[in-house]
């Protein structure tokens, strides 16, 4: 009799073993893609925003980037040319300059001559507008964070419906079918997750740029708005 245990434990042992090693085989055998389009059709509108999401952030990373970028010495030439008299070289060097802080700079030379009120509204309109420029489709990436993991959920409670409903059609429970599919259908809220929190990172990455940028443009305003109130100019 405990031979015969011994035995029936054996060849338990031996199937569960033999169970996981092809459960596990096709795992091995699979690359990243086909991992992914595992996770079902819910994986296309999370590869679609993936690539929405990339899209804008390079793009406007790419062109806060270049709206930053000034030459050291604009102000101090633009505060030289005012000093002289020569506002024409003044808006000169900013058109030349090709940056959102000369573009604003600009718009309050052409305003010299009125009152420094006219010049500080016209600044303060063209910052205004530069900034919602750079702000463009920045929120779209704070729409994917939110809706990104919210699909990855979807997908996968889909998926655990389907394998509820296989097993019901079934008339019984296949544990390793059960949790060979519950382990594809994670993959879904895996994905989700993964692209929310990159949406969720860009955005903050570019937000704190312009932020950075809006300080530098609103000091240089406030030293160009002194230079105007020098006296002689």
């Amino acid at each position: 009799m405990s031979l015969l245990q011994d035995n029936l434990v054996t060849d338990t042992l031996n199937q569960v073993q033999q169970q996981a090693i092809q459960l596990a085989q096709p795992v091995e055998d699979q690359n990243l893609l086909q991992l992914l389009m595992k996770g079902g059709w819910i994986m296309l509108p999370i590869g679609i925003l993936f690539f929405l999401g990339l899209v804008i952030f390079i793009e406007r990373y790419i062109t806060i980037r270049n709206a930053s970028k000034s030459d050291g010495n604009l102000m101090a030439q633009i505060k030289s040319n005012v000093l002289s008299g020569k506002l024409d070289s003044a808006i000169a060097v900013c058109r030349s300059n090709n940056s959102a802080l000369a573009r604003m700079l600009q718009k309050g030379l052409t305003r010299v001559g009125r009152p420094i009120k006219d010049i500080e509204g016209a600044i303060e309109n063209a910052g205004k507008l530069e900034v919602s420029r750079l702000e463009k489709n920045i929120n779209i990436l704070g729409i994917i964070a939110g809706i990104a993991p919210m699909l990855g959920f979807v997908g996968t409670i889909f998926g655990v419906i389907q394998i509820f409903r296989d097993v019901e059609a079934a008339g019984g429970i296949d544990i390793g079918s059960v949790s060979g599919g519950l382990y594809v259908k994670m993959i879904a809220s895996a994905s989700g997750l993964t692209i929310g929190i990159l949406a969720y990172i860009g955005y903050h990455i570019l937000n704190m740029m312009v932020e950075r940028l809006i300080l530098k443009m609103e000091t240089e305003a406030v030293e160009f708005i002194d230079l105007l109130d020098e006296p002689g100019v």
